[in-house]
This record gives C-alpha cells, structure tokens and sequence, in this order.
C-alpha cells in the first residue's frame, strides 16, 4: 500500500509517514462507531476510497511548505491526509462540534500540533490566507467559492474534488467567477475529476 500511496501522491512516502496513516485510519475507525464521520459501507475500502483519494491532492501543492486551508474537514478527509504527506501549515475548519473535537484528537494523537490547527467555526468566520484550499463534498464551485474567497490570495491555488458534476459546476461557477481551471481525471476513480483552479476573482473585480 505504501507504493499505491507513493504513486497517488507522487512523491516519496517514508515508512514514518504511512504509519502515522495508518494510526489515523485505526482511529477514524474507532469515531466512526460513535458517530457517521464517513458512509459505513466504505469502511472496508478506507484506504482506496478515502486516504488514497485524499493523498492524490497534495500533487498540486504549489510549492514546498506550502499553506493549506481543508474547508469542511468533517472527517479529516482530505485535510489530515494532506498533513501527513507535506510540511507546511494547515488549517482544518468544520463546524460541527462533534466531528470539529475528533479532528483535535487526531492532531494531539498524530503528534502534528505544530502546524495543524482546526477552526471550529463555518468558513465564513475562519481567518488567515493560504495557498492552496481544498474541500471534499462541501458545496458546488459557485457556493463554496463565495463563501471562502476572504481565505485566498491573488495566487492561492483551489484543488477541488468531484464526481461527474465537475463541468457543469464549473460552468455554473464562470457566470460570477473568474479562474483558470485545470481538470484532472481522478487517480482512484475514473468517475471523478479534480478540478484546479487558478486566478479566482469574482466577475467586476474585487
């Protein structure tokens, strides 16, 4: 698995670094008894449907040590992915409580407290700006984008997960955006796209 891992994020993936994984995997198996952090028919495929799937996102890390912002970490799913495979700072955000205390856990248990922190807020009360923002099954590009925008730069880069709803989001989503997209076919499933988003400003300029 480590190679599959390896291959998915396309960058070399120490022993350290898939253990550390693999503690996480234990311990979102164990919250997932007490509450529906992830569908329970996808616990037997965790890794392939989850992990490996969160760790294709850090190939468009824009550069080493690179800040990320995970909107909707919910699970930790891509946000404590991604911590474990770079080396820059990142903030989790989800805001419901439950799943907000699990994702602190993770960080205490996981030894990243260093440069993961979570915000226990919506987004539209988190601050800071980033480099990269990713979010899983959150919202459409239109929606997500107007809510999080206050988190980007002029250059932040959007790596955004989607199933068969990539193009006509990113349709929906040029009526009042701006951006450079990028569509990338999915590394574990050929249903699904990435979409990269470049130079997001809303229609008017900001």
């Amino acid at each position: 698995m480590i190679d599959r891992l390896a291959e998915a994020a396309t960058r070399k993936v120490s022993r350290e670094t898939f253990d550390l994984l693999q503690r996480y995997a234990e311990l979102l198996r164990d919250e997932s008894a007490r509450q529906n952090l992830v569908a329970a028919s996808t616990l037997e495929s965790l890794w392939e449907r989850h992990i490996l799937d969160s760790a294709q996102l850090v190939r468009f890390e824009p550069f080493d040590g690179a800040s990320w912002a995970d909107i909707g970490s919910g699970a930790g799913l891509p946000g404590l992915v991604i911590a474990a495979l770079v080396e820059g700072p990142i903030l989790l955000i989800e805001p419901r409580r439950l799943r907000a205390e699990f994702l602190e856990r993770c960080v205490a248990e996981l030894g990243l407290g260093n440069r993961v922190a979570v915000a226990a807020s919506k987004v539209e009360k988190a601050t800071g700006r980033f480099d990269a923002i990713t979010a899983r099954a959150v919202a459409s590009v239109d929606k997500l984008l107007q809510l999080s925008t206050h988190l980007s730069t002029r250059n932040s880069l959007w790596v955004l997960p989607k199933g068969r709803s990539a193009q006509s989001e990113l349709a929906e989503a040029r009526r009042r955006w701006h951006c450079e997209a990028e569509t990338v076919p999915s590394f574990t499933d050929p249903d699904s796209e990435i979409l990269v988003l470049r130079n997001v400003k809303p229609r008017g300029g900001r």
